[in-house]
């Protein structure tokens, strides 16, 4: 067994596709319409095209806004994704506007930042554990 897809909640897929793959870098893999507004929208890491795919997912469900809302209150990421050096990946995504709610934090093993996706969730980016 191996994790295929995972999702996260926005507000609109449209400006989450932007800030996922031009400010992220993330590569679009699927963009299926359904129905009249909302699409079956992935992307992946473009170093693993064929990994795991994040669904920007259509934050239409009631308890979606209630869930998100109190995450975000109390800082917790809704999803966390590797990265090289969490410092150099902070420096570059600061220096392209994204709004971070945790600088760099040494955390033992890992070092992790957390910022604000602007679509309604909190993501930490943190090194491979050593």
């Amino acid at each position: 067994m191996k994790m295929h897809l995972t999702s996260v909640y926005v507000d609109d897929q449209a400006k989450a596709e932007r800030f996922y793959t031009e400010m992220l870098g993330f590569l679009k893999k699927h963009d299926v319409p359904l129905g009249e507004k909302d699409r079956w929208l992935t992307v992946v890491s473009p170093d693993e095209p064929e990994g795991t795919e994040l669904l920007l997912e259509p934050a239409g469900h009631p308890a979606v806004r209630t869930y998100r809302d109190a995450l975000v209150e109390d800082g917790i990421p809704l999803a966390q994704f590797a990265v090289d050096d969490v410092r150099a990946e902070y420096e570059r995504l600061r220096g392209l506007g994204v709004r971070f709610t945790q600088e760099p934090l040494d955390m033992g093993p890992v070092t992790t930042a957390v910022f604000d996706d602007t679509c309604g969730n909190l993501i930490q980016i943190a090194t491979e554990p050593r």
